[in-house]
């Protein structure tokens, strides 16, 4: 013995995970379909496939059509609603923020919409960044926020008109110096911009010399669960549409959806 740690690997059932493979086709394609083009996606010849779907058919995972197509079944959708009822936006995407933050090097922030706004319910800080005003239960601003505005553009007016509102009256936002001071033309801009490219972008608002980038999570029903915000030090941060910060963090918040049942 050289004292050495072998790492076990836990050993499977081959049918029920070729089986699973089955399914995943079947999610992805989204739509009944014949057997020939299902063994294509799959890369299993008809005559190994079909045996699979026979048993998968008798326990309710796929149905077959009237002309003799397949799709999933029944037990299928009662399998997804139960997962879709455990799903917590919030518990997944805060043990993931972490590797986000480290490969940015920047802050991320994940925050709600609350009565109040949108409310900051956890930070992510990198090491190499000065810390800045931001904190667990710190509201950013609707208008002078790239959060706040992804809020804005992706709520209904309902939700967030009041509080718009109230900004643009407020003697605190309505009186900052005018270059970086939100106006109704700007704010509508950015709005429409955001709903647009599906993320937000504020460079010195609300704080002179910090760039922030905001994505939306959605969940299985489409409504905005999270946003998710990488924010630094304006130099730090590459904030254009084909740079790493939007990339990497819209697939981040795109990959959360997808797992949220959002498709």
């Amino acid at each position: 013995m050289t004292g050495e740690k072998v790492e076990k690997t836990s050993r499977g059932v081959g049918s029920v995970e070729k089986g699973g493979e089955i399914l995943r086709a079947l999610a992805r394609h989204g739509a009944p379909i014949k057997l020939t083009e299902l063994a294509g996606l799959t890369g299993m010849p008809s005559g190994r496939l079909h045996p699979y779907l026979v048993s998968l058919r008798n326990v309710g995972l796929v149905e077959q059509t009237l002309d003799g197509s397949y799709q999933l079944g029944p037990f299928a959708l009662e399998i997804g609603l139960v997962r879709l009822r455990t799903l917590n936006p919030v518990r997944m995407a805060i043990p993931r923020v972490a590797a986000l933050s480290k490969s940015l090097a920047l802050n991320i922030s994940v925050a709600v919409f609350a009565p109040q706004g949108p409310t900051i319910i956890y930070i992510q800080e990198h090491s190499d960044i000065l810390h800045f005003n931001i904190r667990v239960g710190g509201v950013y601003y609707m208008t002078m926020s790239a959060t706040g505005i992804l809020f804005s553009a992706l709520l209904p007016p309902s939700m967030t008109s009041d509080l718009i509102e109230a900004e643009f009256a407020s003697r605190e936002t309505g009186g900052r110096q005018e270059w970086f001071r939100a106006d109704r033309e700007t704010f509508a801009r950015e709005t429409e911009l955001a709903r647009q490219r599906g993320y937000a972008v504020t460079v010195d608002m609300p704080v002179p010399g910090i760039t922030a980038v905001s994505a939306p999570v959605y969940d299985h029903t489409g409504q905005v669960q999270l946003c998710i915000a990488a924010i630094g030090p304006k130099q730090m941060v590459d904030a254009s549409a084909d740079g790493q910060v939007v990339r990497e963090l819209c697939a981040f918040t795109s990959k959360l959806s997808e797992d949220l049942g959002h498709f």
